[in-house]
């Protein structure tokens, strides 16, 4: 493959798949110039390579900075360090070339000792030739380079016109095999740029989707990990955004919301969630027309995700209701996205300005007496009808803490009486009101009846038998000896009736 077909192929390639011509030319430059520098450079030459795409041809160069010249002092230090690296790197190579001899421990051990025996050494080396890009200290500042650096007085030499930091392009000759390495470079390069291309291409095209709702399938699991397939990719969902009460089988597909989309080698990193409450916001919006076209508005979120959530919404429309455009015609809309989280329940609230009104309506399903308020400190007080208590606060306090979050205010709950009720201790006696319910009856909304089934026969009185059985292990054995008895008796029967 000839020059001119380097050429041809890197503009097609480039036209059919939308990488940048300037890029691919930048990085095979950048490839041709490291390639020369190991094969055929010298020490202290700064090789810089050119690409002529047209034509294809390449040119290699020594460019040099023009600097003002140093003091001969200086210039006497440059030269003795150069020449102390020079000594050191002849050295290096004998030893290494003795060392291929000995088995490989003893040549760890002469290079441990080396570096321990000789740490003078080294640094005349590192003097010599410093990093490319490296950061001087100050009192070094003025260190001449004759990598990268000609001075002044040697510029002038080569042409008068040069002034101090013009840059000086001195051409090197191109072996006749450099061609070859040069298809062999060319071609890596497009291949390692349309892999980038590809991965920056699918970074874009998903960091836009950052935010929304995709349909991903479960492809498997990998520990906590579950991997989704979104088509082009696959993404991440973490533990942390996992509800504990979904099962993800492989194959089984659902709406996952795009939490962050970061680029790595691999290509895109995509973390998604169900668990994230703005993928309930995102439901309601592809759900319900109102909130897509942003007549009715979502105010404010609290969810515990897989178990229950609150939406409080508004509209500035006095012939709309909020909350009927959201639960829809027979409960159609709401119902639908209920099902898609799995049977979450979903509390929907009016929104209102009045934070009195507002932490009412955020209690709900209970009735709320009177309602006292401390906005310097944003804390409230809810007095609430004895038999309405339980339902204030929620099993283990959950209505409660939803409506906190809900409204941004600290609410308290006292009785009629005036007493407070601790959510703690309300959140017991609740969790033990509502146990036959228990936290199955999630599931049950949205699983089989066979389900609730096979959940009805966890009784109490299969467990009472269980404990018995687990604390008086010996009366097991008198039961089964008489069993045993029984079958003995019976057998000289049966026998009987064979006779």
């Amino acid at each position: 493959m000839d020059q001119a077909s380097i050429a041809e192929a890197v503009k097609q390639i480039c036209e059919e798949k939308g990488i940048p011509m300037e890029a691919v030319i930048a990085t095979i430059e950048a490839a041709l110039a490291a390639a020369y520098r190991k094969d055929f450079g010298e020490k202290n030459q700064n090789v810089k390579a050119e690409f002529n795409l047209d034509t294809g041809q390449i040119k290699v160069f020594d460019v040099k900075t023009v600097v003002e010249d140093l003091p001969p002092e200086l210039l006497e230090e440059i030269k003795k360090a150069e020449a102390e690296g020079e000594k050191y790197e002849k050295r290096e190579k004998r030893e290494k070339r003795e060392l291929k001899l000995a088995s490989p421990e003893a040549e760890k051990r002469e290079k441990r000792e080396l570096k321990l025996a000789s740490p003078e050494e080294e640094k005349p080396a590192k003097e010599a030739a410093p990093a490319e890009g490296e950061v001087l200290p100050e009192e070094e500042a003025r260190r001449f380079n004759p990598k990268t650096e000609i001075q002044i007085t040697d510029a002038k030499q080569i042409d008068k016109k040069y002034e101090i930091n013009d840059e000086i392009k001195t051409p090197l000759e191109v072996p006749g095999e450099f061609g070859r390495m040069a298809a062999q470079t060319a071609k890596q390069v497009i291949i390692q740029k349309l892999r980038e291309t590809e991965r920056e291409a699918m970074f874009e095209e998903f960091k836009k989707r950052e935010g929304e709702i995709m349909i991903g399938t479960i492809q498997r699991r990998e520990g906590a990990l579950v991997l989704v397939d979104l088509g082009k990719t696959t993404a991440l969902l973490p533990p942390e955004e996992q509800i504990r009460t979904e099962n993800y089988a492989a194959g089984a597909h659902l709406k996952v919301y795009v939490v962050s989309v970061s680029a790595s080698s691999k290509g895109p990193t995509i973390i998604v969630s169900r668990a994230h409450p703005e993928i309930v916001n995102k439901l309601f919006a592809l759900e319900i027309p109102e909130i897509q076209s942003g007549v009715v508005v979502i105010k404010s979120i609290a969810r515990e995700a897989g178990s229950r959530s609150k939406i409080a919404v508004w509209t500035d429309q006095e012939n709309i209701d909020p909350i009927g455009s959201c639960i829809g015609q027979r409960g159609a809309r709401i119902q639908t996205i209920i099902s898609e989280l799995k049977g979450e329940k979903v509390d929907i609230i009016k929104y209102s300005e009045d934070p009195k009104e507002f932490i009412a309506n955020a209690l709900s399903p209970a009735k709320i007496t009177e309602i006292k308020i401390n906005e310097a400190e944003k804390t409230a007080v809810a007095k609430v009808p004895e038999d309405q208590l339980s339902l204030a606060i929620g099993r283990s306090g959950q209505n409660v803490r939803l409506a906190a979050r809900l409204t941004g205010w600290k609410i308290d709950i006292v009785s009629d009486a005036g007493k407070k009720i601790e959510v703690e201790e309300m959140g017991e006696e609740t969790k033990a009101e509502e146990k036959p319910e228990a936290e199955p009856a999630k599931e049950a909304e949205v699983e089989t009846k066979t389900e609730e089934n096979k959940l009805k026969l966890a009784n109490p009185e299969a467990e009472e038998k269980r404990e018995l059985k687990l604390a008086n292990p010996e009366e097991k054995k008198p039961k089964k000896e008489k069993v045993v008895k029984e079958k003995k008796e019976k057998k000289p029967k049966k026998e009987k009736k064979e006779e």
